[in-house]
């Protein structure tokens, strides 16, 4: 499916978010947050498949076309609720739907549980509950991010000889995805430089977090949520790391599908992308 995507900018009071628009200008607000790693690229199959929604595809800071944080700033779950809600405010939506993938699924689900007053539906792919780890870790975990950020004055972007060579790397590295959507979000992620290519994100994007949510406190907020939600579960996708999750979210009005395909199943081939439209359509039509 080929369709014209306009660019879009934010001027942030901290930072410039680059963005995909998708939709007419009357469209139903959507607020769309990619993947960690990845960027707007990343709803090019399924925006086009969601008709009658105006679609701003985000990248998220630290990747894609936008900006870098400054010199210790972090890049933590909270700063891209507060990102998005920004972004919401120069848009001049008082409230609208949020669509997420991975990592914007989780955030997306944060800012829905925060301020329920301002989203007016979730559509989640694979993703959901955040990473979290025990109280009694949090010390050690602490001073692993603080030694890896020390580490990383003596580190390097890898460089790339070609387009293709950088794709490869994508391809063996992370979550397994389709040679095409590596292609689609290599297109928006690589950069020219010294005679190759490297990715435009930040190298603190693969830092450890100093600091997680503990399982009780990530359970807090999807209780909280208080919109209509539907979330796409991968059947080769990421696993939920506490079985009593699962059980959760049986009881929660949290419409479940589940797809067959990868994490990327939105991505990697258009009838992934038709499947996971078809799961949310009647989310968005719902009054």
């Amino acid at each position: 499916m080929t369709v014209e995507i306009e660019e879009v900018r934010f001027n942030l009071p901290h930072i410039e978010l680059a963005a995909h628009l998708y939709g007419p200008a009357d469209g139903q607000p959507v607020l769309a947050l990619h993947g960690w790693l990845d960027n707007s690229m990343s709803f090019a199959r399924l925006a086009p498949r969601l008709p009658g929604l105006r679609i701003v595809a985000l990248d998220f800071a630290g990747h894609g076309h936008s900006g870098h944080r400054p010199a210790g700033a972090a890049y933590q779950l909270w700063d891209y609720a507060l990102d998005t809600l920004l972004v919401a405010e120069e848009l001049g939506w008082q409230r609208f739907a949020l669509l997420g993938h991975s990592l914007g699924a989780i955030v997306a689900m944060l800012l829905a549980a925060a301020l329920p007053e301002r989203v007016s539906r979730l559509a989640l792919i694979d993703g959901l509950f955040p990473l979290t780890h025990e109280p009694e870790l949090a010390p050690a975990k602490l001073g692993e991010a603080l030694t890896a950020q020390l580490g990383l004055r003596n580190k390097r972007k890898p460089i790339y000889a070609s387009v293709e060579r950088a794709v490869e790397a994508r391809l063996r590295g992370g979550y397994p995805l389709s040679r095409e959507a590596a292609e689609l979000l290599a297109r928006r992620g690589l950069v020219p430089h010294a005679g190759g290519y490297t990715w435009r994100s930040d190298p603190r994007l693969t830092l450890p977090s100093p600091l997680r949510l503990s399982p009780a406190q990530a359970e807090a907020f999807v209780r909280a949520l208080r919109c209509p939600a539907s979330l796409v579960l991968a059947e080769e996708g990421l696993p939920l790391r506490h079985p009593q999750w699962m059980a959760l979210l049986e009881t929660l009005p949290i419409t479940l599908h589940r797809l067959p395909g990868g994490h990327h199943l939105h991505l990697d081939d258009e009838a992934g992308a038709a499947a996971v439209a078809d799961c949310f359509k009647a989310l968005f039509a719902a009054p």
